[in-house]
């Protein structure tokens, strides 16, 4: 199978849900409205023999709309294929649906994205933060997040 049989397969099973397909140096890049990812993530498991996903993040956009797109990096091991999915994210409503039940890879990833960009994953099974503390406030690799941190004077440097 080749990736623009697989877009193909994607265009005909989901129609209006692929918003965008892009070919850059070899690489494919799909993108769907978000309210059907878990719907194309099982197809795309299941049907089309992607069962690996390798990674899973997000983009800010700050000042556009959507301002968020969440990323995943899937990998079909027995075509050796590789597939980058995107789900555009608004700001006024900054969820998507969980994959970690297609994907078990993908509850960590999830954490990690909800806790550095504060994107909410509807339905994971464990939305607890994974790399800042517990009490920590805000999401830091927001674009508009403050640079030195909530609870830190400006870095005023070494003075001779």
């Amino acid at each position: 199978m080749t990736l623009q049989a697989v877009v193909e397969k994607l265009k005909a099973k989901f129609g209006d849900t692929v918003l965008d397909e892009r070919e850059f140096r070899g690489e494919m890049t799909v993108t769907v409205k978000k309210e059907e990812i878990v719907a194309v993530c099982t197809f795309l498991k299941e049907e089309l023999g992607f069962n690996f996903l390798t990674d899973l993040c997000s983009l800010d956009y700050l000042g556009q709309a959507p301002r968020f797109m969440v990323v995943y990096q899937l990998y079909s091991i027995g075509d050796h294929l590789r597939l980058r999915l995107k789900a555009p994210v608004e700001e006024a409503d900054a969820t998507i649906d969980t994959v970690s039940g297609i994907w078990s890879t993908a509850n960590w990833l999830e954490r990690e994205c909800w806790d550095m960009m504060g994107i909410v994953f509807n339905n994971h099974p464990d939305p607890r933060r994974i790399l800042m503390p517990d009490d920590w406030e805000g999401h830091p690799l927001r674009k508009d997040y403050p640079v030195q941190g909530p609870d830190r004077e400006p870095y005023q440097g070494r003075i001779e």
